[in-house]
This record gives structure tokens, C-alpha cells and sequence, in this order.
């Protein structure tokens, strides 16, 4: 059984940084994908960044690109996700999700695994 644990959430002024994990165990993640989506209150369910397991190809929201990095460490089975100058609007549950394959890695009803999220707030 897959499992995603994620951590890294917290409250941090704008401007600042934080760096959530997505550990990931129960299987090899070698054809996944793993994706991180943002949910704040009243608001869908939203893309962030994704990275595809076995050819690091990434993949970002374009109103993300540039603040936003994500990454994985193969040997730790974890994906991370480097957020830099903070915004009140990034303030959301953060989610990591995995899908087996590519497809759309954007569409959060693709994806099969979800962890339970870890909570980001910016203040101003």
C-alpha cells in the first residue's frame, strides 16, 4: 500500500521560504509521478509543481514558476518542495499526491495516492 507522509508546513511572514517533504514508501516510485496541490479555504483544489520520478522532468504552475522548486531524493524516497518568497496568498493545506504514469499532471483526479496534507500560512 502506498503511503505519503508529508511535512515542512508552518507559519512564516511573506517574503520568507519553507521547504515541505513528501516521504513516500510502499512501492517503487521509478513510473510515478508525484505532484504537490494546494488547497485554501472556500478554494478548489489546485496544482503547484509535479516531478516525474524516473526522469526528474518537472513541472510547474506557471504562476509558480520561479518562486517554487521541486525536487527528489531517490535514496530517501522523498520529493521535496522548495517555496521561496512567500506570499498571504500561498497561504493553503498543502498536498503531495502520486500517480502511476504521465498523463495530466496537472488534474488532481489522476493522481491514486494522496497524503494528508500539512498546513502553510503566510502572514503579512
Amino acid at each position: 500500500q502506498v503511503q505519503l507522509v508529508e511535512s515542512g508546513g508552518g507559519l512564516v511572514q511573506a517574503g520568507g521560504s519553507l521547504t515541505l517533504s513528501c516521504a513516500a514508501s510502499g512501492r517503487t516510485f521509478s513510473s510515478y509521478v508525484v505532484g504537490w496541490f494546494r488547497q485554501a479555504p472556500g478554494k478548489e483544489r489546485e496544482f503547484v509543481a509535479a516531478i516525474a520520478w524516473s526522469t526528474i522532468t518537472r513541472y510547474y504552475e506557471d504562476s509558480m514558476k520561479g518562486r517554487f522548486t521541486i525536487s527528489r531524493d531517490n535514496a530517501k524516497n522523498t520529493v521535496y518542495l522548495q517555496m521561496n518568497s512567500l506570499k498571504p496568498e500561498d497561504t493553503a493545506v498543502y498536498y503531495c499526491a502520486a500517480k502511476y504514469g504521465s498523463g495530466r499532471v496537472n488534474n488532481y483526479d489522476e493522481y491514486d495516492y494522496w497524503g494528508q496534507g500539512t498546513q502553510v500560512t503566510v502572514s503579512s
